[in-house]
């Protein structure tokens, strides 16, 4: 774990091959489970610290946003990744397919509303990207209509970072393979069948068209203000570690401190 460095996993757009990460890589992993468990303990609750500190202190922003494929682990990964956090100060927002009242204004007015405030952690399971990803693989915009929301969503990325929001993507990179297996699962295990949508095998289906269209979003829109990562995902503790150390990195680099004692306050007693 020492030659570990997350940097191996963030998209440079400039050499970008989605092909060059392999979704079964398991570098960010230990020589075995129990040192997997107490790594992936520490980290939880040094996040929890630094959100803590974030929450009360009140000037900074944190995104998250995961994406990926059906059962590429987005809700696993939030219940891994915060297991350890208090839900002060801490949201989780999912996006479906957008209501009648969301598609009549422009495709990120739903977004907007949801992005975090001051002292706040905001976790976007799926985001705006399904605008570019979805609707192109099924054709439903055009490619010149793609060109456009790529540079709107780099422009509306960079003013969410010039206000004060640090935005970290993550790609949850899963193979065919291992989607298959996690679907199966889902529809032989009782207490998984709520996770099936026979709508997913659809989606499926179009698979090179997705890892096409999501190669060229993580491209166009990888930016210094708004970085991806490609998390390989057919182990859940290898995603889990990896955005863990991901997160954990980024917020030690924000200048987070407890609020400090105002000076009238040596003068008070607390009266019995």
């Amino acid at each position: 774990m020492g030659q570990f460095k997350t940097e191996a996993f963030l998209v440079n757009p400039k050499k970008f091959s989605l092909a060059r990460f392999k979704p079964d890589d398991r570098s960010a992993r230990g020589p075995d489970r129990e040192t997997d468990a107490a790594t992936l303990a520490a980290l939880t609750e040094q996040i929890n610290l630094r959100q803590d500190i974030l929450h009360a202190q009140g000037q900074h922003k944190v995104l998250l946003i995961l994406q990926g494929m059906d059962a590429s682990g987005k809700d696993g990964t939030v219940k891994h990744v915060f297991s350890a956090c208090d839900p002060l100060g801490i949201r989780l927002a999912s996006f479906k397919a957008p209501s009648a009242e969301e598609l009549a204004h422009d495709y990120l007015w739903r977004i907007h509303a949801q992005v975090p405030k001051a002292g706040e952690l905001v976790i976007f399971n799926r985001s705006h990207y399904e605008d570019v990803l979805i609707v192109r693989v099924h054709d439903w915009i055009d490619e010149a209509e793609c060109q456009r929301r790529y540079q709107q969503i780099n422009d509306f990325e960079r003013m969410l970072s010039e206000t004060g929001t640090t935005i970290i993507k993550c790609f949850l990179h899963i193979s065919r393979e291992e989607q298959k297996l996690r679907l199966q699962e889902r529809l032989q295990t009782p207490t998984k069948h709520w996770k099936f949508n026979p709508r997913d095998l659809d989606e499926r289906a179009l698979w090179p068209r997705y890892m096409q269209a999501y190669q060229q979003a993580l491209r166009a829109t990888s930016t210094p203000e708004a970085p991806w990562y490609v998390v390989p995902a057919d182990s859940k503790t290898n995603r889990n570690l990896l955005i863990s150390r991901i997160l954990l990195e980024t917020m030690n680099r924000l200048p987070l401190a407890y609020p400090g004692k105002p000076a009238a306050w040596d003068a008070l007693t607390i009266p019995d």
